[in-house]
């Protein structure tokens, strides 16, 4: 059931209207990973689903994390066995089930004297990762001498520098992820849209039984008639308690995570780098194409959801941190290429740091129906959903007597997979590559359309064959937009360029150059007027500009 559905807002009329008209089992609030997991895990247990993301998907915290599948190795310090256990064990599902999209990534964690982590503790604790995590052959830890960590990271401190734990972890795109697991639903019967706002909810007996949207592209409003309501909201699920009045007990702790991108030249790793700050906490540098990105920071937030930025103080913070471990690389604050900000919606303890904060996730029902999940880790997505989904089962089996089926979704590969093993993946690069190098495209070109769209490329290709442009990287821009809008629900160019791609991320100079002839493909597509082409236009270069310069008098 893995194909290419029509998943496009050229028909947003058609499906509003089918939302509006029909009733479902299911609707869930919030297009993030969370809610993706959930719309796949119920909609294959044959639920008829409904999914509502009040601005594009995985615009929230599911585009801004780490972009880590890990298994939390640092919460073992705070002895949280469960979480480790979960997380550490759904790597290696996430992994088969989209191989081209969640990477093998080997991480080397540096012990260095006066860091956090000892030699024989260290060497405990990733034996200790390795059994909870469950992780077998040649994946499992190693510790290595000062000259063998030295071998793999030159750019180690030498003076310092006592040897260092090796391990397996997974890298991947969280928004590509969640957009995946949304599309896969489709095969199941989900209807999803995106820039549709629940703004209130409806009641059937004192019990949820629906939600009041607005579509915030058209303006009009619209009811979703459904039986079960799930709020996967993330940092917005106090906001829709509080609409259903039952914002009570437990509340969220909002924390902010900025990540600094650089380009390798200016942090030329080998291979990512797990490391110690100064100030008792730890860090990534992850190399990935062409650029090296780092992160993250914990800090309290209390500020506008909507508009989470980043200061001096946290990008001092971060340059300071890698400039530490790394004495020979000395970035400056011109080095910033690009950057994201986002948040992680906690479960607030009192007396806990923002770092002490745990990440485990948890279900609020209330008086009146509403199921909401908060907390959680990217990692642990499609448990988190499968946890929710029982919730809703066991509604049902009380109510009807009827047993839903269990989850399915471990053994459901997302769009684009059909990869058995990794090394599939590297060779349908490489076969990629064969078939684009004589139109002068590169081997990252390769790399980037597989690890993005995996075996989906195939209809990227096709579509660049059909279209009439002389400029071959314009051209398979323009393939990538079209896949996009046909396939992909964009909507606006921001959608493309931030989320479907992550090029303002990862490539934001390709932002630069290709901003014309993507907005020349809207106007063309969307019959978009002369006044929103030149809206996208100052929004876009406000995007590059908040993301990349980071001169003093901006901040």
């Amino acid at each position: 059931m893995n194909k290419n559905i029509s998943f496009s807002n050229l028909q947003r009329a058609e499906v509003v209207e089918e939302l509006s008209n029909e009733d479902f089992d299911l609707v869930v609030i919030g297009g993030g990973i969370t809610g993706a997991g959930i719309a796949l895990d119920a909609s294959s247990r044959g639920l008829k689903v409904a999914l509502l993301e009040k601005q594009d998907f995985a615009s929230g915290t599911s585009s801004k994390s780490t972009k880590l599948i890990h298994g939390g190795l640092r919460y073992l310090k705070q002895f949280d066995f469960w979480l480790v256990k979960e997380v550490g064990s759904e790597r290696a599902i996430v992994h088969k089930l989209a191989p081209h999209l969640v990477l093998p990534e080997k991480m080397l964690l540096p012990l260095i004297e006066g860091g956090s982590y000892g030699k024989w503790l260290t060497s405990i604790g990733l034996k200790v990762y390795d059994i909870l995590a469950q992780v077998e052959g040649k994946d499992k830890r190693k510790m290595l001498e000062k000259k063998e960590a030295l071998k793999l990271e030159p750019l180690l401190p030498k003076k310092i520098l006592k040897g260092a734990g090796y391990y397996a972890e997974y890298r991947t795109d969280d928004a590509r992820l969640t957009l995946e697991n949304i599309k896969t639903s489709l095969n199941y019967g989900t209807k999803a849209l995106n820039y549709a706002e629940v703004t209130d909810f409806i009641y059937k007996n004192n019990q949820v039984a629906g939600v009041k949207v607005k579509d915030t592209i058209t303006d009009k409003e619209f009811l979703v008639n459904s039986k079960y309501v799930i709020s996967a909201a993330g940092p917005w699920v106090d906001e829709l308690r509080s609409i259903n009045n039952s914002k009570k007990g437990k509340r969220l702790h909002l924390t902010k995570g900025v990540h600094l991108v650089f380009p390798h030249s200016k942090l030329p790793i080998n291979q990512s780098v797990y490391f110690d700050v100064p100030d008792g906490r730890m860090m990534f540098a992850i190399p990935r194409g062409k650029i090296t990105y780092v992160g993250t920071t914990d800090t309290n937030f209390n500020n506008d959801k909507d508009n989470v930025g980043i200061d001096l103080a946290d990008a001092l913070y971060l340059i300071s941190a890698v400039n530490n471990m790394f004495p020979n690389i000395e970035l400056e604050m011109e080095d910033i290429q690009s950057s994201w900000a986002g948040l992680r919606p906690l479960i607030h303890e009192e007396g806990k740091s923002a770092s002490e904060l745990s990440r485990k996730d948890e279900i609020f029902t209330s008086d009146t129906g509403l199921i909401s999940m908060a907390g959680g880790k990217l990692t642990g997505y499609r448990k988190m959903a499968e946890r929710v989904v029982n919730r809703v089962a066991k509604r049902i089996e009380d109510e009807t007597g009827k047993e839903l089926p269990e989850s399915k979704t471990a053994k459901i590969p997302l769009c684009g997979s059909g990869f058995k093993k990794y090394k599939e993946v590297k060779k349908y690069i490489a076969e990629i590559y064969n078939q684009i190098s004589e139109k002068g495209f590169s081997e990252y070109d390769a790399w980037f359309l597989v690890t993005n769209y995996g075996k989906q490329t195939a209809t990227i290709l096709e579509i660049y064959d059909t279209l009439k442009e002389e400029n071959n990287a314009v051209r398979l821009v323009k393939a990538e937009l079209h896949f996009g809008i046909n396939f992909e629900m964009v909507q606006n160019p921001m959608d493309f360029f931030i989320r479907r791609t992550g090029r303002l991320y990862f490539d934001i100079e390709s932002v630069r150059t290709m901003i014309d002839p993507v907005l020349d493909e809207f106007r063309a597509i969307f019959k978009t007027d002369e006044d929103q082409i030149q809206n996208w236009r100052t929004i876009l270069e406000s995007e590059i500009d908040i993301h990349s310069n980071f001169t003093l008098d901006r901040i």
